[in-house]
């Protein structure tokens, strides 16, 4: 039976899982340009991205996985808009896709 499970994160977990989100598993993903500027929306001013394979994070034995499993992460801020949730987001280090002409 599919189940899933949820795991809220704060204080120095938190930023560190964070770190590692942003600086080692998401460029390590194929082809990754970065994350959609309009995932940062005013709904909770929350960020999703996700993730289809936890092997992207560097101290996951590869032995030990029986199968892939994807997981969708949420950074939820205290931003009133969605543009003071992406300028949070990126001074924090969150990748954001570039527009194309910058």
């Amino acid at each position: 039976m599919p189940v899933g499970t949820m795991v809220t994160l704060r204080g120095e977990r938190m930023w560190e899982f964070l770190d590692r989100l942003m600086s080692i598993a998401l460029p390590r993903v194929r082809d990754f340009s970065g994350v959609s500027p309009q995932a940062a929306s005013t709904a909770a001013a929350t960020t999703r991205s996700a993730c289809s394979d936890q092997l992207l994070f560097p101290e996951i034995d590869y032995m030990k996985v029986d199968k892939a499993r994807g997981m969708n992460v949420s950074v939820v801020t205290t931003a009133k808009t969605d543009e003071e949730a992406r300028k949070l987001l990126q001074f924090i280090g969150m990748p954001f896709r570039q527009k194309l002409g910058d």
